[in-house]
């Protein structure tokens, strides 16, 4: 079953959280070798959205958005983009789009960055958008401070969390065909009376000691294996890595609770997508193929409209015509 865990390091400021996707993600992934048009993901595009998916959950938990938190990466090599999304309630899906063959041992920048162009994108969509209100959306690009092309996906979000929140973020991320899992420990800000009156000389103190304690435990942290974090359970794991902090831990999110796919797409949604065509575009598809059929990326679920159905979307209501039978 897959399961998210926190945890908070007793008395420091420091907390982490590790994520094992076991039933959600081999769903994901039959969902899509189950599509007779795209077929499998080739193994190093599988292995890059189930890092992209464990992350994505990890980033949702920890700052509770109350929407979607979309996790992009997109560029100018053979996948043009990737992208995976975490609801509120930890419900995910995930998708790529790949055009051309892959080497078997294809990293990030192959995959995407083969030219320089790739970027990350992280978008925060609401869940009850405000008349006006545009999701909130930072891009970086796919290398570092020196321009050094980023050959791992928990480097780019790493450098996105120091860039963009100022929180020295640890991540290690594996996936495979079973299991997608990831592990985040992250520094705290220091909050209280010593940080409003200003002082200078404790808020030096302060950084001296949350960096020792947060360079000390992001050192356990990096040590563990791709191995480790695919094939331990979570007590094992925090045992290895932790064994002399005291760790404080909550309740584990599993179940209906926890991580779980879930793909929100609906005829509803894909007739407005037609509606803002237009009736010409809708019209001029209808001529050529008899009717409309939109399949899902993210679940591979199909939706048929005839032209009974194509009219409804352009007619008011209480002028409609009778309910088509293709409806699926």
């Amino acid at each position: 079953m897959s399961e998210l865990h926190k945890f908070l390091f007793e008395g420091l400021p420091v907390r982490g959280m590790i994520v094992r996707l076991t039933d959600a993600w081999t769903e994901l992934l039959a969902r899509r070798a189950g599509n007779t048009e795209t077929g499998p993901y080739p193994a190093p595009v599988s292995e890059l959205l189930g890092e992209m998916t464990a992350a994505a959950v990890l980033m949702q938990a920890n700052i509770k958005f109350n929407g979607a938190l979309v996790l992009q990466v997109f560029g100018d090599g053979p996948v043009k983009l990737a992208v995976a999304e975490v609801r509120s309630d930890l419900s995910l899906r995930a998708t790529a789009s790949v055009v051309g063959a892959l080497p078997p041992q294809a990293g990030l920048a192959d995959m995407v960055n083969a030219g320089g162009g790739g970027r990350c994108a992280i978008t925060l969509d609401p869940e009850d958008r405000r008349p006006g209100q545009q999701p909130y959306q930072g891009v970086v690009p796919l290398y570092g401070d020196h321009k050094e092309k980023l050959g791992k996906l928990s480097d780019v979000l790493q450098h996105y969390m120091l860039q963009s929140e100022q929180l020295d973020t640890t991540l290690v991320l594996a996936a495979n065909d079973q299991v997608a899992a990831g592990l985040l420990i992250q520094r705290m800000p220091i909050k209280g009376e010593g940080n409003l009156a200003g002082a200078a000389a404790q808020a030096d103190e302060d950084l001296i000691g949350q960096s020792e304690d947060y360079n000390r435990i992001a050192t356990l942290a990096a040590s563990l294996t791709r191995e480790e974090l695919l094939t331990l359970d979570v007590d094992t794991m925090l045992r290895r890595l932790f064994w002399q902090e005291k760790l404080l831990r909550f309740t584990p999110q599993q179940g209906a609770d926890g991580p779980r796919f879930a793909c929100s797409c609906s005829r509803a949604r894909v007739g407005n997508m037609l509606r803002s065509l237009g009736t010409d575009e809708v019209q001029s598809i209808l001529d050529e193929r008899g009717a409309i059929e939109v399949g899902c990326e993210y679940c591979g679920q199909q939706y048929q409209f005839d032209a009974v159905d194509a009219a409804q979307l352009f007619t008011a209501p209480g002028q409609q015509p009778p309910v088509s039978s293709s409806v699926q």
